[in-house]
């Protein structure tokens, strides 16, 4: 069994250009479960259930939910009182490791922690995980915690500085991103499209609705 713990982005990503389908595509020839916490089905589900202009994404992710290709991680054995003080403490974490002007900054969001929170627990147990997620932050902050510095000062245009000590936490975490797991999807023929243009076209529709990936990085895919 291996898990792959959903963050927010991800399945707006997916929702906004119709591949949500590919979730049950791969449930179907793999071993992969697909899990959301709580936090994140709020920010997806919950919340723009109820606002017109989102509330079609919202009912598809629902539909996944209600019909188990979605699963809460309950069905894993883990609960909410598990997940929540440990959302809090990288919370805290992320949030007070970098200031600008004597302010912490606040860098991320309750959602994408809880899913780093999952991750943990997931692994505390042995079983085979990687966090879906498209939110570029959160994943320099373990993938290369050093260019966060110059990442947030450019963005601000002004200067910020880090606590390195902070962010040692997050290394352990393993991510994917919308980009790669369309790419995934063609390699395993589960998109409903056929063509050669077909591979160019859904990483580029990745990219442009969120998926922080390079157009050097889809020449690279397109290679593969």
């Amino acid at each position: 069994m291996k898990i792959l713990v959903l963050d927010s982005g991800i399945l707006i990503n997916l929702s906004m250009n119709g591949l949500l389908y590919i979730f049950e595509e791969l449930k179907k020839i793999s071993q992969v479960r697909f899990v959301i916490t709580k936090e994140v089905k709020y920010e997806v589900v919950d919340r723009p259930v109820g606002i017109p202009r989102f509330e079609l994404g919202a009912l598809q992710v629902q539909s996944l939910f209600n019909s188990g290709i979605i699963e809460p991680p309950e069905n894993l054995g883990i609960n909410e009182k598990e997940i929540f003080p440990l959302t809090e403490r990288y919370m805290e974490l992320a949030n007070h490791s970098m200031q600008s002007k004597n302010q912490w900054m606040q860098i991320v969001s309750n959602a994408e922690m809880s899913c780093l929170a999952l991750s943990q627990l997931l692994s505390e147990k042995r079983i085979e995980n990687i966090i879906g997620l498209d939110e570029r932050t959160t994943r320099i902050l373990a993938e290369k915690p050093e260019n966060i510095e110059r990442l947030m000062s450019e963005r601000l245009h002004q200067r910020v500085s880090i606590d390195k000590e902070k962010l040692k936490e997050f290394s352990k975490f393993k991510f994917i991103r919308s980009a790669e797991l369309v790419y995934v999807a063609f390699k395993k023929d589960v998109l409903k499209i056929k063509g050669q243009k077909v591979l160019e076209a859904v990483l580029f529709a990745a990219k442009y609705h969120g998926s922080s990936i390079s157009f050097e990085e889809i020449n690279e895919l397109k290679k593969l």
